[in-house]
């Protein structure tokens, strides 16, 4: 039941004038090989291509040391992408550690960082053709790691019938179909998402999570250099470009991937000069006890 707001406080103004204080100073973090991802841009070739259909989802293996390419093809469509590492699937995709470490929304240079106890990167953004966007007059910006995932749970609290071509559940299914795991085993291992291409924000008076039409259009790409070996599962989301909160009336298109390899930089032995899978976090797990 509603309720009378308390008073403020006389220091009220006061309390609200407190500096805001950034956690996670981006200098703190390792600086990327900027010129290093560049080179193997300049020099990578195409090593497999496939297709994610429309309101479906695809799971692939990305080598470390290679390049993914998630590209639009056909018309606006955002993408909820997981990452885990193909030799262990507990360490998987952080997306709430990536939000405080670079932000609301991930750009060129920009990490995508493993969960506890490893807290590595897993892939760097190293080209972003909507990088221009920025943010808008909305607040809002693309490549969300705010949003979680359309899921059929949320779905059926809020009065909808059973569905199943949510990303949730076609990641799910994704994840069955490349690893035989059961269902109810891959399940747990799905987990917040890179919103690949949607446009998001917060309203400036309430604070609610928002989406708007995505600025994608055919061409438009997202290179991600992969740190270690992955294992990726991306769904075609099915409420299309997000125009909308209706999945009946949103168009919806196929979207693009592609793994590169990096031809020129690689070495004897498939190292890249200058670079080296990063390690887990060097912390020893005590935990004081």
């Amino acid at each position: 039941m509603p309720t009378d707001p308390l008073p403020e406080p006389a220091d009220a103004a006061e309390r609200r004038s407190a500096a805001p204080v950034v956690c996670y100073p981006p200098e703190s973090l390792p600086a990327p090989p900027v010129a290093l991802y560049a080179a193997l841009r300049a020099g990578m070739t195409p090593v497999e291509r496939l297709e994610i259909p429309a309101r479906d989802a695809r799971a692939f293996r990305v080598p470390a040391g290679h390049v993914l390419r998630i590209s639009c093809i056909e018309g606006p469509q955002v993408g909820d992408l997981n990452l885990w590492n193909a030799h262990d699937l507990s360490e998987r995709f952080y997306s709430g550690k990536t939000r405080a470490l670079h932000g609301t929304h991930v750009g060129t240079g920009d990490r995508l960082w493993s969960s506890f106890p490893h807290l590595r990167p897993m892939a760097t953004v190293i080209a972003d053709s909507l990088g221009w966007y920025g943010f808008d007059a909305d607040g809002a910006g693309v490549h969300d790691v705010i949003g979680t995932r359309c899921d059929p749970y949320t779905n059926a609290r809020l009065g909808g019938a059973p569905f199943h071509r949510c990303c949730h559940s076609n990641l799910i299914r994704a994840l069955v179909a490349e690893t035989g795991l059961a269902p109810a085993a891959a399940e747990p291992l799905v987990h917040d998402v890179l919103n690949v291409f949607m446009c998001t924000g917060f309203t400036r008076d309430t604070h609610r999570y928002f989406t708007k039409a995505s600025p994608v259009r055919p061409g438009d790409h997202l290179d991600l250099f992969a740190e270690i070996d992955l294992l990726c599962a991306l769904s075609a989301c099915p409420w299309g470009d997000c125009t909308g909160n209706s999945t009946d009336q949103a168009r919806c298109h196929p979207l693009g991937v592609e793994i590169f390899a990096p031809a020129a930089a690689v070495l004897d032995g498939g190292a890249l000069d200058g670079w080296t899978p990063p390690t887990p976090a060097p912390y020893d797990r005590s935990h004081g006890l």
